[in-house]
């Protein structure tokens, strides 16, 4: 309410002051003739002056006179004729007057109801605060944001990848004390885009495991749980994140999603300093990092404060390519297969990278998603063997060694 006090003072101040002008305009009108009469005597005065300093001299100072008198003659007869100048109309300069306050009032109104919160109450600094901690703790669940998720598209998948998740499944559920299997299913629930099945899967990982856990885990498990509620951050999730940044207060992907958190939470303030933190410990071109350089320029705006560009440290590896697929005649001639037709092209495929990288090499993304694979294909001494030459080659790079230690978690193999 003091908000639409205060502007209405303004305005209406504004209207007065212009108002006052231009009725004291009309009051104060003259003749312009009685205006010309004056300059001209003090044209008549300044020429005696110049004459008293030697600036002109005296022909000249007769001959100004005598052209200065004879304006002052025409401008006497012009002001005998006019009893007053030409006054602005009076109605008329009312009708400006409340034009112009009409104007910049209603102006102003619909300005700030376009741009501005019409009916939003008002909010210092402590009442902003108190309010995020009210709607933080009144926030809506995980399963209540699950529900309000749209359906997702199916999404586009190589034959024989569908039966093989399938078959997963069913391992899993036959075994359900199995760490590597429940691993595993969550991946490739993720891949599907079925993220409370990868959830929960993750989950039954943490149950078995107990307490023979990296921060990672705990990390992963609230991503999943993000995406399945459409990007929306849950109490639960807040509560894995906690615990993923008590463990590791450097890990990037927990530090991204707890800035999320605390935009969703209308605190850009908080957000903004944990993300700028991270963008400094880099590295460049990881998934959070990007994540976070495509949105913190909106958060410092919301949190009023005025962002420079920061260039994480580091260097972004190669980005790995595809898993080498089948053609378009290999996806044609994949409808007629059998289910065990289509799982030996897949086996075809990993063999297809195999030898790709170990005649050419690749990056540390490639070797990960060899591993996997592998994994997914229950060929754990390979998969094994894969890991190790993986960690030589890629000893000295601390991120490459990051990404193939998650893939052989992933793929139940010791790190």
């Amino acid at each position: 309410m003091v908000f639409w006090i205060l502007i209405s003072f303004v305005a209406l101040a504004m209207a007065a002051l212009l108002g006052l002008i231009l009725l004291r305009a009309h009051s104060m009108a003259e003749p312009p003739a009685a205006y010309d009469l004056r300059v001209y005597r003090q044209q008549l005065s300044d020429v005696d002056k110049d004459l008293l300093r030697g600036v002109i001299n005296d022909s000249d100072a007769q001959r100004v006179r005598t052209e200065v008198s004879r304006r002052i003659l025409a401008a006497d007869a012009q002001l005998q004729k006019q009893s007053s100048g030409s006054p602005q109309p009076k109605g008329m300069s009312r009708l400006t007057v409340v034009l112009a306050a009409a104007l910049l009032i209603g102006g102003t109104l619909a300005l700030y109801s376009l741009l501005g919160a019409p009916g939003y109450g008002d909010m210092g600094l402590a009442s902003r605060i108190e309010a995020s901690d009210n709607y933080a703790r009144t926030r809506p669940k995980q399963a209540e944001a699950e529900s309000k998720v749209p359906p997702q598209p199916n999404p586009n998948l190589e034959p024989g990848y569908a039966d093989l998740v399938a078959q997963l499944r069913q391992t899993a559920g036959e075994r359900p004390d199995d760490a590597q299997g429940q691993a595993l299913l969550a991946q490739h629930e993720a891949n599907l885009g079925n993220f409370i099945a990868a959830y929960q899967a993750k989950q039954n990982y943490i149950r078995i495991m107990s307490g023979d856990l990296e921060p990672q885990d705990y990390g992963e498990l609230a991503e999943l749980m993000i995406m399945a509620a459409g990007g929306y951050v849950s109490p639960e999730a807040e509560e894995l994140l906690d615990d993923t940044l008590r463990l590791d207060p450097r890990n990037g992907p927990a530090r991204y999603y707890y800035g999320l958190l605390q935009g969703q939470l209308d605190r850009p303030d908080i957000a903004f300093r944990v993300w700028v933190d991270t963008l400094r410990q880099g590295p460049k071109g990881a998934p959070w990092i990007n994540g976070i350089e495509a949105q913190i320029e909106d958060m410092a705006f919301r949190a009023g404060i005025e962002y420079s560009p920061i260039s994480p440290p580091g260097a972004a590896g190669a980005q790995a390519p595809a898993l080498a697929g089948p053609n378009a005649e290999d996806l044609e001639a994949a409808q007629e297969m059998t289910a065990e037709d289509r799982q030996e092209m897949i086996r075809g495929m990993v063999a297809r990278l195999s030898d790709r990288l170990a005649t050419e090499g690749g990056s540390a993304p490639e070797w990960a998603q060899l591993i996997g694979a592998l994994g997914v294909l229950g060929e754990q001494d390979r998969a094994k063997a894969i890991y190790a030459e993986a960690k030589t080659r890629f000893a000295d790079d601390t991120e490459a060694l990051a990404q193939l230690e998650s893939a052989a978690s992933m793929a139940g193999l010791e790190p």
